[in-house]
């Protein structure tokens, strides 16, 4: 359960810094620095609210937890009730959707089959995967005996409930191999980073996955960590936010440095800090983030709730 919490409420507090400051300039915030949560802004909302990252997130985690195991159908129906409904929103209202998971969910209304929702335009590829995505870490390293094959095919079909080009498969695929890497905790940070960004390379090579090339700064981690922040781009790109997330996890020591810093990169603000606050959350442990933030984070006991179903159904 500890380990369930620490990552999803970490993904939940980097999103809810993150919104007040979506879509600003990064010259814009650093005349004055998100420090600590933050209200009103961009969205006009209350000081600990998040978006859509944590809403969809716990959508798939309800999911899971009330199925034990991946429907495909149940998990868009909850994206559904999200959207028209207000379902697991922080708020009581959905106020941030991203253009292309908004088309899917209108496309599984329309009778569409749920793998077959997602755009395969490679225009198409916002992060809107990739920010909900982290329970299937959980849920994956639970399940003794799955192959590469197996594995990849459950994270890829997830995705493609909203995103289905291969740029937005393989950015969760990576994702995911290093969320689970860290929650075994057996090697330093770097080295979980770069052997689950080793893995999902090698599994795609073997693919013959050339859309792989759009993700080589990530082959030299070591090169990468050491980029300036004006070779870090933030948007709302998959391959830009997953790239932005990982160079504030390993050019930081502590939970709430790594969120500030991806959060004052501006631009996609809330996705970015979700992204990484999920796994800074994995590292350093919910005790390790700043008291007064999780005070006023919205939810805070329905997340946990909703973490320990989750956790009593792995």
């Amino acid at each position: 359960m500890n380990q369930i919490f620490n990552g999803i409420i970490g993904l939940a507090i980097g999103d809810a810094l993150g919104v007040p400051v979506e879509f600003m300039e990064r010259q814009e915030i650093a005349r004055n620095p998100v420090t600590s949560m933050r209200e009103y802004g961009t969205h006009q909302q209350p000081k600990g609210i998040w978006s859509d990252d944590t809403s969809l997130t716990l959508a798939l985690m309800d999911s899971i937890a009330v199925k034990k195991r991946i429907d495909y159908t149940d998990i868009m129906d909850r994206f559904s009730n999200w959207l028209m409904y207000g379902d697991y929103t922080a708020g009581g209202e959905v106020f941030d959707v991203g253009n292309a998971t908004s088309r899917a969910i209108m496309n599984y209304g329309r009778g569409m089959e749920p793998l077959e929702c997602g755009g395969v335009s490679e225009y198409e590829n916002g992060n809107g995967s990739l920010m909900r995505i982290l329970p299937l870490a959980y849920y994956l390293r639970k399940q003794k005996g799955g192959t590469m094959e197996n594995q990849m095919e459950i994270i890829h079909s997830v995705s493609s409930l909203t995103h289905r080009h291969r740029i937005s498969l393989i950015g969760c695929g990576i994702y995911i191999n290093i969320a689970i890497k860290l929650l075994g905790q057996e090697e330093s940070l770097f080295d979980c980073v770069e052997q689950g960004i080793a893995d999902a390379f090698t599994y795609y090579e073997n693919q013959k996955w050339d859309e792989l090339r759009v993700y080589g700064r990530l082959g030299d981690l070591r090169n990468f960590q050491g980029l300036s922040a004006a070779a870090i781009k933030s948007s709302g790109y998959v391959v830009d936010t997953l790239e932005a997330a990982l160079w504030c996890l390993l050019n930081t020591d502590t939970y709430k440095d790594c969120v500030l810093k991806a959060v004052n990169l501006g631009d996609d603000t809330d996705t970015v800090g979700a992204v990484v606050g999920g796994l800074a959350g994995i590292c350093y442990g919910a005790g390790h983030i700043p008291a007064e933030w999780l005070d006023v984070l919205a939810g805070k006991q329905y997340i946990e709730e909703l973490c320990e179903s989750f956790s009593n159904a792995l």
